[in-house]
């Protein structure tokens, strides 16, 4: 597994061509000494101004203003009125692009995740499987919220580390989840047969 953190070029590509790149790197909120993460196994591409899915579509607006700053961005929102999604905004400043990870598998601090997600469950205290497989649940597991909105993924409290290599035949591709307009855009890619996947589905 390969730690170091990845250059800003990374991001400046659009989200379709930069989601199945995100694919095994690995995502890390440092919290002071304490790093929790883990890998990347499930994203979707937002395409900006012509995705009526994504929250561009309509242009600028204040709550999602971070999307239209140049690749390399984080962009977190609130969503349901319960929780945090977060995003990774690509391209070019001004284009409204982002990927939103969807899962991780999770490999430090996991035992602070597990109280963050679960508090004192002890029916779920070692319930990995459902710890970081869906966004939101990323989020309240990594305490990430929106206090992180547009903090650059270069920087030393979230940033992104170049993981593993990923095979071409280990990504699959399928329509994305739980939106209304856009269905048919084959825009999710996730890590064939990880156990840390929110849901399997075909196109």
């Amino acid at each position: 597994m390969n730690f170091r953190k990845i250059h800003s070029g990374f991001y400046k590509k659009d989200a379709l061509t930069l989601a199945p790149r995100l694919l095994g790197k690995v995502l890390t909120h440092q919290i002071d000494d304490l790093l929790l993460s883990g890998i990347i196994v499930e994203v979707e591409a937002y395409g900006g101004l012509e995705d009526e899915a994504s929250h561009a579509f309509r242009g600028m607006k204040n709550r999602n203003k971070v999307m239209f700053e140049e690749g390399g961005a984080f962009y977190v929102y609130f969503t349901y009125g319960n929780h945090f999604c977060c995003n990774v905004v690509t391209g070019k400043k001004g284009s409204g692009e982002a990927v939103l990870i969807r899962a991780l598998e999770p490999i430090s601090g996991v035992d602070t995740m597990l109280v963050n997600r679960f508090g004192s469950d002890i029916n779920q205290k070692n319930d990995l499987i459902n710890l970081t497989n869906g966004p939101g649940k990323i989020c309240k597991a990594l305490a990430i919220d929106g206090s992180l909105n547009g903090e650059l993924l270069t920087g030393d409290k979230i940033y992104i580390s170049e993981g593993r290599r990923v095979k071409s035949d280990e990504i699959a591709v399928s329509t994305r989840i739980g939106i209304t307009k856009s269905i048919e855009l084959p825009w999710r890619f996730y890590l064939s047969g990880n156990p840390y996947v929110s849901r399997k589905k075909a196109i």
